[in-house]
């Protein structure tokens, strides 16, 4: 049977459950429990957190945004502007919803999940905020931070990297253990872990898109950096799918174990002199007296440049 994986305690370790007794400190006019301002009503700024809800395990309170700082184990590196100002919006037009979870850190208090809610509230313009103070020591912090971004998958594959990498620098964990803790396979766990291990363009390539993760790690097949930079680029400039790349990993990998296999020198020449003219790479095979001609195109227009060029 396999194993079901879920995503360890998760922020519910931190964040309390709603006990049967529930006492409501109503709030002044102007303010509701999720931030949004009254019709008509202007928000105060209270100089300490007011508490607006008690479930019996810490309560939500109203903390100012300035006396609020972020996560400083946050995995994400960029936050998505347009995301950012839908959720903004939003906020403007309802309040916060899910209030963020913070921990005290001398006279401010550190994110521990919800940053991103926090970030669209300054766009918002509210000088408060709804939170949850909880206790949490720097390794909570992170693998919070962590879960949290994980299960809205806002992490790119580097940022999960880096993360996951923290957590065994930082606290001398295990990848077994980071697999536990996330709910992975540890197998996921090593292979983004080995992303890292990527000349940086391609890394910077991967954050912006220009290849998947599945490119990535069709790239980390072959050992050579340069290799690894040329294979790049070609799947850049060419828009090749990760089939394509798989193919051609394939194909410097299996070179690389033939070095000191004879070429014939005649065929070699035929090759060079097709892949010349047809303006791609040509591979001619020999069987008995007959053999195989392998003509490759990497795009559309690739393709029909080496039609008119036969025809």
């Amino acid at each position: 049977m396999a194993q079901q994986y879920g995503l360890g305690r998760g922020l519910s370790s931190l964040i309390p459950q709603k006990s049967n007794k529930t006492t409501i400190i109503e709030p002044k006019e102007d303010f509701n429990y999720f931030g949004a301002p009254a019709p008509g009503g202007t928000k105060p700024a209270p100089s300490e957190p007011t508490p607006i809800k008690n479930d019996g395990a810490g309560g939500v309170m109203e903390i100012e945004i300035a006396k609020i700082i972020p996560n400083s184990h946050q995995p994400r590196i960029r936050f998505d502007e347009s995301r950012l100002k839908e959720l903004a919006a939003s906020i403007k037009e309802h309040g916060i919803i899910q209030p963020l979870t913070v921990s005290k850190n001398g006279e401010q208090y550190e994110i521990i999940a919800g940053e991103r809610r926090f970030e669209a509230a300054k766009i918002a313009g509210l000088n408060k905020v709804p939170v949850i103070i909880r206790d949490a020591s720097e390794q909570q912090k992170l693998e919070l931070a962590i879960i949290e971004n994980v299960q809205r998958h806002d992490l790119n594959a580097i940022e999960e990297a880096k993360a996951f990498k923290n957590l065994i620098d930082e606290f001398d964990l295990s990848q077994e253990e980071v697999a536990l803790k996330m709910g992975k396979n540890r197998s996921v766990i090593a292979n983004k872990i080995r992303l890292l291990s990527l000349p940086l363009e391609i890394q910077i390539g991967l954050i912006n898109e220009k290849i998947t993760e599945g490119h990535a790690k069709a790239i980390l097949a072959i050992d050579n950096p340069e290799k690894q930079r040329a294979l790049y680029d070609l799947i850049v400039k060419n828009n090749m799918t990760v089939r394509q790349t798989e193919s051609r990993t394939k194909e410097v990998t299996v070179k690389t174990h033939q070095r000191n296999i004879v070429i014939d020198p005649a065929i070699k020449q035929i090759e060079d002199d097709l892949s010349g003219t047809l303006g791609t790479k040509v591979k001619l095979t020999k069987s008995g007296g007959g053999g195989k001609i392998v003509i490759e195109y990497y795009s559309q227009e690739e393709l029909d440049n080496i039609l008119s060029r036969i025809k």
